[in-house]
């Protein structure tokens, strides 16, 4: 019975290779529609790949035909679901703009959306792809505010966001990491004013502050200015840490960071004493 069994399994899978075959290399106006309903079994039966081929040799067969509607819905989604994210949102955009009165507009421009958020890079890498994904995301919440989809989009901006903001940190660290105080400063403040409610914000603090006091520590004396003669720069800079101490302390009373930070508001008070004596 059991050999029955797999035999019988085993007939009906080359029956259907064997008529997935016929179909493809089929050719005619009977073809046509037989491709059409082969590839729609395909299709649910999760065979995308199949039904793909199928489909694309009589898309532009059903161009302007009430069938089409169906089967540019279809044809999409067999690239989405083969992670052919780059087609999938393009193809979907097209059904969108071919059938904007289509049931299936709303789901149809979702999946479109969700096909740039599926091509967004790990946070390490370019983020081009993601500021693209967070604006379909945004534009299908604008166009479909009431949408049972909306939940889901919000969701992935966030992750995206968080996937810039991750983005962002990381450049202003690796310039504390290889020394190079100024433009983590800069970075950091940057990072700070784009990204006010972040999770990393504590870390950001305290990166802007350990980069600003070691650039305030390694600096010369002085500098020459043509308006005003000579300027304290270490000074300068001293004031600057000081500042930026004084704003992480009050943002982050109980931070895992407080020990460094005291050791470096104590380095840098003792410091600028020195020039309570200086004209």
């Amino acid at each position: 019975m059991t050999k029955f069994f797999y035999i019988l399994i085993a007939f009906t899978f080359l029956s259907s290779c064997n008529e997935y075959q016929k179909a493809l290399k089929a050719e005619g106006e009977d073809a046509i529609a037989k491709k059409f309903k082969i590839g729609e079994a395909l299709y649910n039966e999760g065979k995308f790949a199949k039904a793909n081929k199928l489909f694309a040799q009589i898309v532009p067969n059903y161009r302007g035909k009430p069938q089409a509607e169906k089967l540019m819905y279809l044809y999409s989604n067999t690239f989405y679901q083969m992670h052919d994210y780059y087609v999938a949102g393009y193809q979907f955009e097209r059904f969108a703009s071919s059938y904007p009165k289509s049931e299936k507009l709303e789901e149809a421009s979702f999946i479109s959306a969700k096909s740039y958020y599926q091509l967004s890079p790990v946070f390490s890498k370019d983020q081009t792809e993601t500021k693209d994904a967070i604006e379909k995301l945004q534009e299908f919440i604008n166009l479909f505010p009431e949408s049972e989809y909306v939940s889901e989009a919000n969701t992935l901006i966030q992750e995206l966001d968080f996937k810039l903001e991750k983005k962002a940190y990381g450049i202003a660290k690796q310039y504390n990491l290889i020394s190079d105080y100024p433009a983590s400063v800069r970075s950091f403040d940057n990072f700070i004013f784009d990204f006010p409610g972040s999770k990393l914000r504590e870390d950001a603090l305290f990166y802007r502050l350990d980069s600003a006091y070691k650039l305030a520590i390694r600096s010369v004396e002085y500098k020459n200015t043509l308006q005003n003669g000579m300027v304290y720069l270490k000074k300068e800079r001293l004031e600057t840490a000081k500042e930026y101490s004084e704003a992480f302390k009050k943002s982050y009373a109980n931070s895992k960071y407080m020990e460094d930070v005291n050791e470096m508001a104590s380095a840098i008070n003792n410091q600028l004493k020195s020039y309570s004596t200086k004209s």
